[in-house]
């Protein structure tokens, strides 16, 4: 029996909503399979089932919030019955059976389970990886050779349908199979809030007539005119997105400190080659690769500003793992790029690409929203010439990156139309100083005015 836990979905997130169960106990599961799904401040995902099995047993319900670790529900992985079969064992003598205490079920019309079944298996899990519960039950009741079929799962796996395929070619006629998966239900799709309107007041009785009250003038409403007010509950990643911006205001000292960037040469440099790139690798150049890779470089020069605080203690992070903020339908998600910095445009943009794909299809994996020591939010996506991003805990700083615009700029005593953008630096004033976040904030600006590395 395996125990399912609740996973750590970040560093400050100690509990977790368990917002629904994708599978019912009975049910059969693979590994890696969406078992149920859960909703914190840093993301709202499936998790995947840790093994191959049937769910035995929940523990907690749809709506409950729990802590990290805890466990949810068991998963029986089929692990004793399964050893069991690896050693033969000789058939029971009839005398055998007839002085059982009952604690073992013998039935006496079925022949054992054939040694070939057993010792084949043991085989092919060497090379082919494991069987599951299911494929070894099959086997032995069909007396199949598993070294004779080809597995057409992950690695070679021999599958349920590998097993009915060969038996269908044997026989000539399908086998039904010993139990059909359940489908995987998907989530029911989130629909807008429906106003309902307050019923109607009863009319008055006519044993005592009493005249209604006059309505407030607040709750008069003309015919056809829109409610005055909707009131519905924040979904739980609201609720937990509340917390944690709340927390972060509160326990960090919040100074932002804005510089504007000259980006005339980098945008020149991807308008020219966003044509190949996006036909070389399947997506777009965009700008913020470049703001990512300027960001890392700063970060290598300026540690500080890649730590975090512990109590009374700085911590220096050896790696710069950087988060980069998604904004999702309903709510914000910073998946992290590890080791930001070892990688070029190229892999930056694959990375930025991939991640907030997956972050809007909700298939991110806890380990990917976990571990950043800085990150980025590029607000000017949205056409936001620059605003004052709010640290992500237990990060002492956020680069926040404004939309590029073309607009007038005075060179050398001359009028001439460039491409610029704000970079907002928040930073916590209990670790780091303005001085030092201007020098950071100009290493980022300067390396982006004076872009000189290759893209392709």
């Amino acid at each position: 029996m395996i125990d399912v836990e609740m996973p750590q979905m970040g560093e400050s997130i100690i509990e977790g909503t368990l917002t629904k169960w994708l599978k019912k106990p009975g049910d059969k599961v693979e590994r890696d399979e969406p078992l149920f799904e859960i909703s914190t401040d840093k993301v709202d995902t499936e998790i995947p089932s840790p093994v191959a099995g049937t769910l035995a047993e929940i523990l907690v319900e749809e709506g409950k919030t729990v802590g990290i670790n805890t466990v949810v529900g068991r998963i029986n992985d089929g692990a004793a019955s399964s050893a069991s079969p690896a050693a033969p064992v000789p058939a029971p003598s009839q005398a055998t059976v007839a002085q059982s205490d009952g604690a073992s079920h013998v039935d006496a019309a079925p022949a054992p389970a054939p040694a070939i079944a057993r010792d084949t298996g043991t085989v092919v899990e060497e090379t082919a990886g494991p069987l599951s519960p299911l494929v070894r039950k099959m086997a032995r009741e069909n007396n199949i050779d598993l070294s004779r079929v080809k597995g057409t799962g992950v690695g070679g796996r021999i599958t349920k349908q590998d097993l009915e395929a060969h038996l269908t070619g044997q026989t000539g006629t399908a086998v039904a199979p010993v139990s059909a998966p359940r489908p995987v239900q998907a989530p029911p799709p989130q629909q807008a809030p429906v106003y309902v309107p307050p019923p109607a007041p009863e009319p008055p009785r006519q044993s005592a007539p009493v005249a209604p009250p006059a309505p407030a003038p607040a709750q008069v409403a003309m015919p056809g005119a829109p409610p005055a007010m909707r009131v519905e509950p924040m979904t739980i990643m609201r609720q937990k997105i509340a917390e944690h911006m709340t927390y972060s205001k509160h326990t960090s000292a919040h100074v932002t400190t804005v510089h504007k960037a000259d980006l005339t040469k980098v945008a020149k440099l991807r308008e020219k080659l966003k044509g190949n790139f996006q036909a070389q690798y399947g997506f777009g150049l965009t700008f913020l690769p470049f703001m990512v890779r300027a960001a890392c470089a700063a970060l290598r020069q300026y540690p500080l500003v890649n730590a975090s605080i512990e109590g009374t203690n700085i911590i220096y992070h050896r790696d710069i793992n950087l988060g980069i903020a998604v904004a999702l339908e309903n709510g914000l998600i910073v998946p992290v790029i590890r080791n930001a910095d070892e990688k070029n445009i190229v892999g930056l943009q694959r990375s930025i690409v991939d991640l907030a794909t997956r972050a809007r299809s909700r298939q991110l994996r806890p380990d990917e929203v976990t571990g950043g020591t800085f990150s980025v939010t590029n607000f000017g996506s949205f056409g936001s010439i620059f605003a004052t991003p709010v640290i992500n805990q237990p990060q002492v700083a956020i680069l926040g990156i404004g939309a590029v615009q073309k607009e007038p700029v005075v060179i050398e005593d001359a009028i001439a139309i460039r491409s610029t953008a704000y970079l907002a630096l928040t930073f916590d004033h209990r670790l780091i100083d303005g001085a030092l976040a201007d020098q950071f904030t100009a290493k980022v600006k300067a390396i982006l005015e004076d872009w000189s590395e290759e893209v392709m």
